[in-house]
């Protein structure tokens, strides 16, 4: 997790998950969108995941609820990601896939999954930094690329095309002095 003041862990922790309820809860229906009402025992809500990531934590003697996977992390994005990291529009599953995909996976044990979110931006990083040095395919076919990245990636394409840009100004200087 980031800096306690760092907007991207904030909009982060900010993201619904999927949450079961594992005992009755009196007066705590307006979570649901029921005010007034109790929430029974097994029911779903999704709540921010710093919230549910809490209560799941916690013991005060039975597990108040239980958290499962974000939909960003289903099988059938797995499936996907597995098949071709590439082609998959990582933006429109979370603006942050990779954050919460690391704070899910604090509260959980999945091997796989984190060998896939490995491959996936091993793959997607090769991919980002040929489209940084050569703005020209940035431009054409792999604008819809670029649009699928999430924060990390763009920060990612940020630092290699500056870096890019200053290589190509240095060299440029280099051959001015010769």
């Amino acid at each position: 997790m980031g800096s306690y003041y760092d907007v991207d862990a904030i909009l982060t922790d900010a993201q619904k998950v999927p949450c079961t309820f594992e005992i009755d809860v009196p007066g705590l229906g307006f979570i649901d969108g029921h005010a007034g009402t109790d929430i029974k025992k097994g029911s779903n809500v999704n709540l921010p995941l710093w919230l549910g990531g809490y209560i799941a934590v916690q013991r005060f003697g039975d597990p108040v609820l239980s958290i499962d996977l974000p939909a960003s992390l289903a099988p059938r994005v797995l499936n996907a990601l597995k098949a071709n990291p590439r082609t998959v529009d990582l933006r429109s599953l979370a603006p942050h896939f990779y954050e919460l995909a690391a704070r899910a996976l604090d509260l959980f044990d999945e091997d796989e999954i984190v060998d896939v979110l490995t491959e996936t931006f091993k793959t997607r990083a090769a991919e980002i930094a040929d489209h940084a040095h050569n703005t020209q395919s940035a431009l054409g076919e792999g604008g819809d690329f670029l649009r699928g990245l999430d924060e990390t990636e763009r920060q990612l394409f940020r630092a290699a095309h500056d870096s890019s840009k200053s290589v190509k100004g240095w060299t440029g200087e280099l051959k001015k002095r010769q």
